[in-house]
């Protein structure tokens, strides 16, 4: 987007904070980021540059706001095909695949789904004046499945907004080693960074760390194996995994959590976001999408029923 300027007139009626009649009359821009305009000496009123956003507004004053053209981050964007399970002019449901990082950083500098987003959608609007999709939420590098980009600082907003309320439900399938003590439970621990290991998360006492929540329940089981369907309430850092774990039934193929012989021969954890119920910006009643399980966790399921 190359540089804009955008006019307006404040209504006979109309008089209070710069920013709040700003949020009004430009409904596509946030909140926080109009106050950067607004601090970036972006925003004029009568002719005169206004650096506070809570300058009053009265009737008839004209105001002018300078959008300026979308900075580019460095990211570079790659051709790495994208299975795109729904998409419109503010968001995009991406099935991410195992191995894939979702945004670069050390070790990860490409190949990333950010990376394949910029070359993908060619309707990005920026994240705070840069030229990225916003992540909504996150996938570790070898869980596969939906996972939602935000094209513009709005939509980022609303959806972390009904991250933040537990409004979105996530539901992800595993299989884990052993057999759950019930068929179905809820698992509360709370999770820290673990001290020893800084990649690491640990299960601590209540207190000292962040409260966490997850229900499971079994969908089949093997002699050795079930395959459960995790839902988790709250979202820490690695938590499915964490509290399968805890009630000593690891996450096949987790050699973080897990045993680091996995009992079945497998280049990943078995672990996918298979369904994401949310709300669409503009929308009244949320929707469900939906992710299959990848081959190669399929053909694993398939060897374990042959048993």
């Amino acid at each position: 987007m190359t540089e804009q300027v955008v006019s307006f007139k404040v209504g006979d009626k109309t008089s209070g904070r710069l920013d709040k009649f700003l949020v009004l009359v430009m409904p596509d821009l946030t909140r926080s980021r109009l106050q950067t305009l607004i601090r970036d000496n972006l925003v004029k009123v009568n002719e005169a540059i206004i650096t506070k956003s809570g300058w009053l507004v009265n009737p008839g004053d004209a105001i002018e706001v300078i959008l300026p053209e979308v900075i580019a981050t460095g990211l570079i964007a790659e051709d790495i095909p994208l299975t795109i399970v729904f998409e419109n002019e503010n968001l995009a449901i991406v099935n991410k695949p195992a191995g894939m990082v979702v945004h670069p950083a050390a070790g990860h500098p490409s190949g990333t789904l950010v990376n394949a987003a910029l070359a993908e959608f060619e309707d990005l609007e920026g994240i705070g004046g840069e030229l990225r999709p916003g992540i909504v939420h996150r996938l570790d590098k070898e869980t596969s499945g939906l996972i939602v980009l935000a094209k513009n600082d709005r939509t980022l907003t609303a959806l972390q907004e009904q991250f933040k309320n537990r409004q979105v439900t996530k539901i992800y399938q595993a299989l884990v080693e052993g057999k759950p003590p019930t068929p179905t439970g809820r698992i509360e621990a709370a999770i820290a960074r673990d001290p020893s290991h800084r990649k690491k998360m640990a299960i601590v006492s209540p207190g000292k760390g962040r409260h966490a929540e997850t229900e499971y329940r079994t969908l089949e089981t093997f002699s050795q194996h079930t395959l459960i369907e995790a839902h988790p309430i709250t979202g820490r850092t690695h938590q499915i995994r964490l509290h399968m774990a805890f009630i000593k039934c690891p996450i096949v193929g987790d050699k973080v959590y897990g045993r680091v012989h996995p009992s079945i021969e497998i280049q990943r954890h078995f672990l996918h976001a298979a369904r994401l119920t949310i709300t669409l910006p503009g929308d009244s009643a949320p929707r469900t999408f939906e992710a299959a399980l990848p081959d190669e966790l399929m053909q694993i399921l398939e060897s374990l029923r042959q048993k």
